[in-house]
């Protein structure tokens, strides 16, 4: 096998996964900005650039190196973008905090007198309980 029909190969290779990912953008199956588009579109750019090189075709090498450079700054666009975003979630967890209706017990008057004295009535009574998100 020659090293030019291995890079044949590899341009053939590089052709059509750039069809693929243009494919899979088209119809939906792929945001431009997922990791599958964005490597899938760099691996057809650098077989494409290496295909290029070896044929001497230097504005066809110019362009896929251009096409990689790109690729990279959208990684790390998309990379940097999702670390904020989960570092925001993160620091977005809702606390939860606790409501109280803290009312005091009236002591009702049919209760004897000797009872109504040992009840707490200094004491409050939860009447419900609430759960709040602190702000």
């Amino acid at each position: 096998m020659s090293l030019m029909l291995v890079v044949t190969v590899l341009g053939w290779v590089g052709a059509l996964a750039g069809l693929v990912a243009y494919a899979m953008v088209s119809r939906g199956r792929w945001s431009a900005d997922s990791m599958a588009f964005q490597g899938t579109n760099m691996l057809a750019a650098g077989t494409l650039l290496t295909v290029a090189a070896a044929n001497g075709i230097w504005p066809s090498a110019a362009s896929n190196l251009a096409a990689i450079l790109i690729g990279v700054n959208a990684v790390y666009t998309v990379v940097r973008a999702r670390k904020r975003a989960a570092k925001e979630a993160a620091a977005e967890v809702p606390v939860l905090t606790v409501v109280e209706d803290v009312t005091p017990v009236q002591v009702p008057d049919h209760v004897p007198a000797g009872l109504a004295d040992r009840m707490p009535a200094a004491q409050p009574a939860v009447g419900y309980r609430a759960y709040a998100e602190a702000a």
